[in-house]
């Protein structure tokens, strides 16, 4: 879907940015079993360092940091008519991928984790959701930085109704 016009290698490059905060947001919930139990693919972490410790201050230093980066990030970058379309709906796919990890979070550690309490449900459900973002990460970024949109169903739907 690039019948919006062609894409600059800057816009690809600022199109691939807020996949960081779900990404950051992953790793920071979900990541430590996987990390535990695959200890090899903690090297891929380390280019990313430097961003989940910002990431991690702001989530404990500021109370509502995540919410406030997700308003600085929809009202600056998603509703700025002045900012290219490719842009502003990949920032909002990225927005609707962090709030489905924090659904499923708030969800399963506020409610089910109680509940449940068999550990290889409780690691399953932890890996699926840090393998299932990080694919759709991964290929949402990929799609970008080709300048081309990330069709993901129901969500590239919901992302394209809010950028119109």
């Amino acid at each position: 879907m690039t019948w919006r016009g062609s894409t600059s290698p800057l816009d690809r490059f600022f199109a691939c940015l807020p996949y960081l905060l779900p990404l950051l947001e992953v790793i920071l919930t979900f990541g430590r079993p996987f990390f535990q139990a695959f200890p090899a693919f903690r090297i891929l972490l380390l280019p990313l360092q430097p961003f989940i410790a910002v990431y991690g201050f702001i989530l404990v230093a500021i109370p509502f940091g995540g919410f406030l980066v997700f308003l600085a990030l929809y009202f600056l970058v998603v509703r700025n008519e002045s900012i290219q379309h490719f842009i502003r709906f990949n920032a909002m796919q990225a927005i609707i991928i962090g709030i489905a990890v924090s659904l499923v979070s708030l969800i399963w550690f506020e409610l089910l984790a109680d509940i449940v309490r068999v550990a290889l449900i409780n690691q399953t459900i932890a890996y699926l959701v840090f393998l299932g973002t990080v694919a759709a990460v991964i290929y949402s970024v990929v799609q970008s930085a080709l300048g081309r949109y990330a069709e993901i169903p129901s969500l590239s739907d919901a992302a394209y109704v809010q950028t119109r």
